[in-house]
C-alpha cells in the first residue's frame, strides 16, 4: 500500500490539509479547506486547522501508512519548534501549531517550516526547478513569502525565517507594512495591497479577481496596479540574486495568476535590473505545481527530509 504524509498549509485567508503520496500526488478526496483571516480569533483558527486536518485524515485508505505530518505556515515562524506568528493572523503570536497538529497524529513526526521554504522544496522535488540547486520559491498571495535552497540544501536560518523576501525593502517605494517597516515587498505587491493601491487611484473593484477582470477588459488603473506589483517582485528578486546568486525563482500563489503575463512582467524586471549578468541571468518561472504547490511542499517536509536538514 501507498505511504502518505499529512500536508497542512496555513495562510492568511485559508488553511488546507490533504494526504500526499511519495510521488507528490495529492490523494483525491483528501483535500479540505477552512477559512482563516485577520479577524479570526485564536479559537476559530484552531478549529479551522482541526477541521481541515481531521477531514483529511479521514480519507486515509485502509491499509495505507501515514509517515508523519508536514506543515507550511505563513511567516514569521519560531525556529523549528512548531510555533508560528503569521503577520496576517494577529490572533496567533507564538502559537504552538505544530503541537496542535501533533495531537491528531500521535507518535508520528511533525515538521513545520515557513511556507516559502515548502514551495522551494516542492519545486525542486516535483515542480519547475527540478535538477536545480540554487532556487528561491515564492508565494504572491494574501502575503508574499519566500524560501531558499542554495547548494542543494534548504537555508532556514536560526529562526527559520531566512528567505522571507516579503519583508525586504524595495527602493522607490514607501508603502507602510503591517510589520512596522516601510517599503516592504509584501506591502507593495501582495494581492490585498495591490487592490488597495488601485482603489486609491480610482479602481472600484474589491478583490484580486475584480482586478484581474478589469485589467483584461482594458482598465488602465488595474493594469498599472498589476505592473507595479510585478515590478516590485522583480526588484526584490534581483536584490536577492545579487546577494546569494540564485539561478531560478519559481513563483506560485493566487495573485501570481492575476494576469496571464504576470510572471513575464516579473522576469522582465529582473532582466533589465542592472548590467550584472549574474543577477540578470536569474530565470523567473511559474510554479510547476499550480494550486497543489503549498501542499506538495508541506508533504516534502516528510517525503524529502534529505533536503531540509
Amino acid at each position: 500500500m501507498t505511504d502518505y504524509a499529512l500536508a497542512v498549509d496555513l495562510g492568511g485567508t485559508k488553511v488546507e490539509a490533504a494526504l500526499v503520496d511519495t510521488t507528490g500526488v495529492v490523494l483525491a478526496g483528501s483535500r479540505h479547506r477552512q477559512p482563516t483571516g485577520p479577524t479570526s480569533t485564536s479559537d476559530q483558527l484552531a478549529a479551522a486547522v482541526t477541521s481541515a486536518v481531521t477531514d483529511a485524515l479521514a480519507a486515509l485508505p485502509a491499509g495505507a501508512t501515514l509517515l508523519g505530518a508536514g506543515i507550511g505556515s505563513a511567516g514569521p515562524i519560531a525556529g523549528t519548534t512548531g510555533d508560528v506568528s503569521p503577520l496576517n493572523l494577529p490572533a496567533w503570536r507564538n502559537y504552538p501549531l505544530g503541537d496542535l497538529v501533533a495531537q491528531h497524529v500521535p507518535g508520528l513526526p511533525v515538521t513545520l517550516r515557513m511556507d516559502g521554504i515548502c514551495i522551494a522544496v516542492a519545486e525542486v522535488w516535483m515542480g519547475a526547478a527540478q535538477g536545480e540547486s540554487n532556487v528561491m520559491g515564492m508565494i504572491v498571495s494574501t502575503g508574499v513569502g519566500g524560501g531558499l535552497i542554495l547548494g542543494g540544501r534548504v537555508i532556514a536560518g536560526p529562526t527559520g525565517n531566512a528567505g522571507h523576501i516579503g519583508h525586504v525593502a524595495i527602493a522607490g517605494f514607501v508603502d507602510v507594512c503591517a510589520c512596522g517597516a516601510s517599503g516592504c515587498l509584501e506591502a507593495i505587491a501582495s494581492g490585498p495591497r495591490t487592490v488597495a493601491w488601485a482603489r486609491e487611484h480610482g479602481f472600484t473593484g474589491e478583490t484580486g479577481e475584480d482586478l484581474s477582470a478589469a485589467s483584461a477588459a482594458g482598465d488602465s488603473v488595474a493594469r498599472a496596479a498589476i505592473e507595479r506589483s510585478a515590478t516590485a517582485v522583480g526588484r526584490a528578486i534581483s536584490s536577492a540574486s545579487a546577494l546569494v546568486d540564485i539561478d531560478v525563482v519559481a513563483i506560485g500563489g493566487g495573485f501570481s495568476h492575476v494576469s496571464d503575463d504576470y510572471i513575464d512582467l516579473v522576469g522582465a524586471a529582473v532582466a533589465h535590473h542592472s548590467d550584472f549578468g549574474f543577477v540578470t541571468k536569474t530565470r523567473v518561472v511559474a510554479s510547476g505545481l499550480s494550486g497543489d504547490g503549498p501542499l506538495v511542499g508541506a508533504a516534502a517536509l516528510v517525503h524529502r527530509a534529505d533536503l531540509i536538514g
